[in-house]
């Protein structure tokens, strides 16, 4: 009997699809926040005095991931040990980039060589007019120019798609999350909440502290895993909208399976710096739970999904 044949996935479908679950992802991360806040306030003050306090924590987290949202990419560039490439240099990646920045409607991003054998790319930048991308030596030297339109296609709509904002968004939401739930920590082991709810003998004071003590400890796992799952539904998005603008899925398919055969971790790779670049750079062992706690998707599904576009 032969094989049944894989579903044929429509590649505006797949676009369509990835930003939903991100829009509903944001949402869910947004409701914890609020539920967090809400209990915390409940907790410190009942009836709400202590709500106050989230403004504070807003400014707190939202202050480091503006500094990362101007500088971050610069102080990335400098750390991977990239160097701009010349107008003169690396003829057929000037072209593949143009080509595609001009399909897709973008500035010309400017251009970056990273000194490693390891193949791999990455794009950073606020938003299009200041955007980076970097590719390795290896990334060059292995890949046919096919596979190459894939990768840069895939990074080019990473600018497109704005997934440095969106990123942004969550990290301010995760350091919400953290100040939040430390904060109520903190409260608690001086017991300023608990013991005024004491004296005041609320009914439902007992149930509150419990809920937050439970959301103290948890909210932080579950905005870590929101956050990972936005990076994944993210490529997959870039997957979908880097094979729409080169109408040629199986060019970015043949580089995810080369990168993926080739074993060599990137050295200038690093735990803070591995979400950003096409696939893991550091080539992990794979371990219980990736599928929660990777940046990346596994590379066989995108591979799989990407075989399925049509």
């Amino acid at each position: 009997m032969t094989a049944p044949l894989t579903p044929r996935i429509n590649l505006y479908d797949a676009i369509a699809a990835n930003r939903m679950r991100t829009v509903l992802l944001l949402t869910f991360f947004v409701g914890v926040v609020a539920a967090l806040a809400y209990v915390f306030g409940e907790y410190l003050t009942p009836r709400g005095g202590g709500i106050a306090l989230v403004p504070f924590s807003l400014v707190v987290s939202g202050g480091s991931a503006f500094v990362s949202y101007f500088a971050g990419d610069k102080l990335v560039l400098a750390q991977s040990g990239a160097r701009e490439i010349g107008p003169d240099e690396e003829k057929v990646l000037h072209n593949v980039v143009e080509s595609l920045a001009l399909g897709l409607g973008i500035p010309v991003p400017r251009l970056y060589l990273i000194a490693d054998t390891a193949p791999n790319a990455f794009a950073t930048g606020r938003d299009p007019k200041h955007a980076s991308v970097a590719v390795t030596r290896g990334l060059l030297d292995k890949l046919d120019r096919a596979e190459l339109e894939g990768v840069i296609a895939h990074e080019l709509s990473h600018v497109g798609n704005r997934d440095i904002r969106v990123m942004l968004l969550v990290t301010i939401l995760v350091g919400m999350v953290a100040l939040l739930a430390d904060w109520m920590l903190r409260s608690m082991a001086w017991g300023g909440g608990g013991r005024r709810r004491g004296r005041e003998g609320s009914g439902g004071g007992g149930i509150i502290v419990v809920l937050a003590l439970v959301l103290a400890l948890l909210t932080p796992l579950i905005a870590t895993l929101i956050q990972l799952a936005v990076s994944r539904q993210r490529e997959y998005l870039a997957d979908a909208s880097g094979a729409l603008l080169t109408r040629y899925p199986a060019g970015l398919a043949g580089a995810l399976r080369k990168i993926a055969a080739d074993q060599e971790p990137l050295e200038v790779a690093n735990k803070a710096t591995a979400s950003l670049y096409f696939a893991n750079p550091l080539k992990d062992r794979s371990a219980l739970f990736d599928s929660l706690f990777n940046t990346h998707p596994p590379i066989a599904e995108r591979i799989k999904r990407l075989e399925a576009m049509g």
